[in-house]
């Protein structure tokens, strides 16, 4: 079982959690016009973004503290995604070093908050492309932490400081070097190109022009999120924010993906067809790496259960409304 302040740190939202615990409710609102007469004896969820090949469209959004949910934290999170034959993003925050994250065998992306104190962020970027960071996911909704209602202990008083920013060597700084960057402007994508000569995705865009201006900007992939409710309180939930999106990049050459509130088969085949290349997921991760599996031990195990068995919901889904391939979801299916 999970101490209170680190089951609360996971499931919480920003102030009200109107938006995150709108989410879910949010893809469960598509509805689908099925195929007829189409050939599915053989379905295919292989995809591929930025170049990765995947079994599945589903892959590990990033999320921090992971050590308090399970004792491998990162490292259980990498085994179980590279046995579902998925990808995992790092967070800067996580609490295992990247050097063992990718001694997993795993295919991986940093995602970094930019600090205020840019040295030390590209210090630690250029640790994770050392270790094999494969694109940089760059985090744009948090000038600043949302703001978050606390039922008891703040979980960051009861978690090891060892479970925390393990990357970061953050010793002997000065007071406020890890505050959040509030000045990111597109600029920020040509420099992060720049420095790792990597592709660079942008997460946390929930609107079309900004879509756009970031792939002026050089990004190779927007990532539609509202961070999962935990920023700004009542914003759009990404299943509305999506078809936007998707249809002011199109034929940019830029990828979409999208997190929020995806549970079910149903909801990953939804935002295929709305135009997401992928889709992620974050707390339900959490609660695999915590407790999941045929064992309930968590781990590795659980994780990749988790995603094995969301990717054969997928299958079902994609069989009945006929379809054969992740190419031929399209927005035609939704209504």
């Amino acid at each position: 079982m999970l101490p209170a302040p680190v089951s609360e740190y996971f499931s919480q939202g920003a102030s009200a959690c109107v938006t995150t615990s709108s989410a879910p409710e949010a893809w469960g609102r598509l509805r689908f016009r099925p195929r007829m007469l189409r050939d599915v004896s053989s379905v295919s969820t292989a995809t591929e973004v930025l170049g990765h090949k995947l079994a599945t469209p589903i892959m590990v959004a990033p999320t921090t503290l992971q050590r308090a949910a399970h004792p491998d934290g990162e490292i259980a999170t990498a085994r179980g995604a590279a046995k579902a034959g998925s990808l995992m993003v790092v967070s800067s925050n996580a609490g295992s070093a990247f050097e063992d994250i990718a001694a997993t065998g795993v295919c991986w992306w940093l995602q970094p908050y930019v600090l205020r104190d840019r040295d030390l962020t590209s210090e630690m970027i250029k640790r994770g492309v050392d270790a094999g960071a494969s694109a940089i996911v760059l985090t744009v909704d948090t000038p600043v932490v949302g703001r978050k209602y606390n039922a008891g202990e703040p979980v960051w008083d009861a978690v090891p400081a060892e479970f925390q920013r393990t990357n970061l060597n953050p010793n002997g700084l000065p007071e406020g070097a890890l505050d959040k960057a509030d000045d990111l402007t597109p600029d920020s994508i040509g420099w992060l190109r720049e420095m790792t000569g990597l592709p660079v995705v942008v997460k946390g865009i929930l609107r079309a022009d900004d879509a756009r201006t970031a792939v002026a900007a050089g990004a190779a992939a927007v990532y539609v999120s509202n961070h999962g409710g935990r920023q700004l309180d009542q914003a759009v939930a990404t299943a509305d924010a999506l078809p936007a999106i998707a249809e002011a990049v199109a034929g940019t050459g830029a990828e979409v993906y999208v997190d929020g509130g995806l549970r079910r088969g149903e909801h990953v085949f939804g935002a295929m067809a709305l135009g997401a290349k992928a889709v992620l997921l974050g707390r339900p991760v959490l609660w695999a790496l915590t407790a999941g599996g045929e064992s309930g031990s968590g781990g590795a195990d659980g994780v990749a259960e988790l995603i094995t068995e969301l990717t054969s919901e997928l299958t079902h889904v994609m069989t009945l409304a006929g379809v054969h391939n992740a190419d031929e979801l399209t927005s035609d299916l939704v209504w």
